[in-house]
């Protein structure tokens, strides 16, 4: 397919599908046209993942972990409080860029070197170039480590940080061996320091060389992901407050992320951009309840974690598909354009950000486009009120999961079990209802095969 911009007079764009081209199409030139107006700035966009952040981790959510800069960011904006990712890393992060559920790529779990997502499947980073922005990453890619998978095929103009899913902090090495996997632009190279503080100051170098250019910024953490090495200053301030050893650890992690989050803020201050910069915060998963440091990873060099992040009240852990493996904590903030101290209760899925920053950057999906996720730009401005009627859905090698409006099913594969929820009843998942609810449970399983048919 091939996508035209046309330029509104106030700055609003439409990308318009053309014939049946496909393969790279989209990095074709575009042709512009002027037409009608908006008064809404293009704003630069900065999206923070964290990994492994659980419900009950962030200071907002009256976590014992202190996030200062994250919490103000929050209560400056609007805060998400229903916002569905999926239960592990790769899948939420093949979502956001596709805006398409993972699974129609065959993506159910942790990728390792290829992926069937490709490279023009990245219709967020592509589709944002054709609105005229430069588009960074900093930080964790996980779709992909072969040359044909890396970021700078799927629509990125620079990229920096690690390819696959989880590295030692210091020396920047795939679990197993010596993999090399930190990389600039696509290319393995070799850099000093903490994995925290290499991605946030890359973040901050793009801040500063931005043109007047709009820019989307990717910022993609490996905290509080184990294995957790942090610096003392990190650790220090929890020696009192918190017992468990590795506990402290994780949360000296996330005030690690969370300093650096404030260095990006004053980075925008600095150069003039904050009034000009929308920021998305969000975990790609649950959090993970322990590790068990296997002898095999790490080259045996670390201690079984055994306490790690926490999604109370929520029920589940990452990788299960209750709400506490895939309801995290998650934020938007632009100053003078999100409303301040709201809280945002309609339910949102990572597969939403895509037709969503596309709304806010002045555009407007091709009619047609195989984009599953919902447009909640109006919704999220304060400007309207109505959700399209939709279903969310979630695919992992151990059960499938669907959500249409306050109901909840999750069929296990093994087991056959299928248990099913009405969460605004029961936002804790304590009383299956599948047996007194037949009629909703053949209801949504009928859903869930539909939803199925067309998955990888």
């Amino acid at each position: 397919m091939v996508f035209h911009r046309h330029r509104h007079h106030r700055r609003r764009f439409v990308l318009v599908r053309t014939g049946t081209l496909a393969l790279f199409a989209c990095l074709l030139p575009c042709v512009a046209t002027p037409t009608f107006a908006d008064d809404a700035p293009q704003p630069n966009i900065i999206f923070i993942l964290a990994d492994d952040l659980g419900w009950a981790d962030i200071g907002y959510h009256d976590s014992e972990v202190r996030t200062p800069h994250l919490d103000r960011l929050a209560h400056d904006g609007t805060r998400l409080n229903q916002h569905y990712v999926y239960p592990t890393c790769s899948p939420t992060r093949v979502a956001l860029l596709s805006g398409r559920f993972p699974s129609r790529f065959g993506v159910l779990g942790p990728l390792g070197s290829t992926t069937k997502m490709l490279g023009e499947d990245a219709r967020l980073t592509h589709g944002l170039r054709q609105l005229g922005y430069r588009t960074h990453i900093s930080g964790k890619w996980h779709i992909g480590e072969t040359p044909e998978h890396r970021p700078l095929g799927y629509g990125f103009d620079t990229s920096y940080g690690y390819l696959r899913g989880q590295i030692d902090p210091y020396t920047h090495r795939y679990k197993f061996g010596d993999h090399v996997t930190w990389h600039r632009d696509d290319q393995f190279v070799e850099e000093c320091g903490h994995v925290t503080d290499l991605i946030t100051d890359e973040a901050i170098r793009v801040i500063e060389s931005a043109g007047q250019e709009p820019f989307f910024l990717y910022v993609a953490h490996h905290s509080p992901h184990y294995p957790l090495n942090e610096p003392p200053k990190w650790i220090a301030p929890y020696e009192q407050t918190i017992d468990d050893v590795w506990r402290r650890h994780f949360a000296a992690a996330i005030t690690h992320l969370d300093d650096g989050v404030g260095q990006i803020v004053r980075a925008l201050e600095r150069t003039g951009l904050r009034d000009k910069t929308l920021i998305v915060f969000s975990s790609d998963n649950g959090g993970q309840q322990n590790w068990s440091a296997p002898e095999t990873e790490y080259n045996g060099r670390y201690a079984a974690h055994t306490t790690l992040g926490n999604n109370q009240p929520l029920r589940g852990w990452k990788g299960d598909l209750y709400e506490g493996g895939i309801r995290v904590p998650a934020f938007v903030n632009w100053p003078g354009h999100i409303p301040a101290g709201h809280v945002f209760e309609t339910p949102m899925h990572v597969v939403d950000w895509l037709p969503t920053l596309i709304r806010a950057a002045g555009g407007d999906l091709p009619p047609g486009e195989s984009v599953e996720g919902v447009d909640l730009w109006t919704m999220l401005l304060g400007q309207s009120s109505t959700l399209p009627d939709r279903a969310m859905y979630w695919k992992t090698r151990a059960a499938t999961a669907v959500r249409q409006g306050d109901w909840k099913l999750i069929q296990f594969h093994r087991s056959g079990r299928t248990e099913l929820f009405h969460l605004k009843d029961d936002p804790l998942e304590e009383t299956d209802l599948a047996d007194r609810q037949p009629g909703k449970v053949a209801e949504l399983s009928a859903l869930l095969k539909a939803m199925a048919v067309h998955d990888q």
